[in-house]
């Protein structure tokens, strides 16, 4: 576990929510992309499932899930198998779908950990996948102020790398946004809350009473994902002022 990637270590103990701004903001960002019953809805990475879960409940007309981890995949599977919902082992910066085959592309906590030529293959790959008026929705880490000086910015993404072992690379709001731009989308909503991922509040809110108990008893039993989570919380409290959780709606 020493070595595992930080967004590895809480699934491990237990969470199940990974998302910078927690259920709250997920919540916001399905709203403001606007599921509808007419809409194919393809999913980056869905991990334990728990968008997947709300996007279900929203009743689209059809739901893929590209996850990279077969085993990951292989779990969803047994849930969202079925007529027009499917769980399907694949890249997000490279699909086999069909273009301009979905409505609405959703990828959470995912760009942020990508180097520079990896978040714009992706989102290049949401555009491919969108049909003309189509809404792409993401939800990352953020930094502010939108003029916050490069080497606060260099500090900061340093310090979550080593915490995390692996490249973390939050961006301002503007940042954000204009990487979409560049990807072919226009920005029609944003939003941005606290990044209190690893607070025990929020991990109440997140995961309720029964298994925020069992995450606490895994941290006591798991002496080092013990260490890795209290050195993430460090950077994340260190920086508090500067992170956040944003979410972004775009239009193509």
């Amino acid at each position: 576990m020493a070595n595992q990637p930080g967004y590895a270590v809480p699934a491990e103990i237990g969470k199940r929510v990974l998302r910078p701004g927690g259920t709250e903001l997920t919540h916001d960002l399905l709203e403001a992309v606007r599921i509808t019953s007419a809409d194919d809805v393809v999913e980056f990475a869905p991990g334990t499932g728990e968008t997947a879960r709300e996007i279900a409940a929203l009743g689209p007309n059809s739901y893929t899930g590209i996850e990279r981890d077969r085993e990951a995949a292989a779990t969803l599977r047994n849930e969202f198998s079925g007529p027009d919902r499917e769980i399907v082992v694949g890249d997000a910066a490279g699909t086999d779908r069909r273009a301009a085959s979905a409505d609405v592309v959703v990828g959470e906590a995912m760009l942020t950990m990508q180097p520079e030529d990896g978040t714009a293959a992706i989102m290049a790959e949401a555009n491919r996948l969108l049909r003309p008026g189509g809404r792409y929705g993401i939800h990352e880490l953020g930094l502010v102020p939108d003029d916050l000086d490069a080497d606060v910015k260099a500090t900061i993404r340093e310090d979550l790398t080593a915490a995390t072992k692996v490249p973390a690379r939050p961006r301002t709001g503007t940042e954000w946004a204009s990487l979409l731009e560049e990807a072919g989308f226009s920005v029609t909503w944003r939003s941005t809350s606290p990044m209190r991922l690893l607070e025990p509040t929020r991990v109440l809110d997140d995961e309720g009473v029964v298994r925020t108990l069992a995450i606490a008893y895994n941290l006591l039993t798991h002496p080092e994902a013990r260490r890795r989570l209290r050195s993430m919380r460090r950077v994340f409290n260190r920086h508090g002022n500067r992170l956040r959780a944003i979410a972004i709606v775009a239009e193509k």
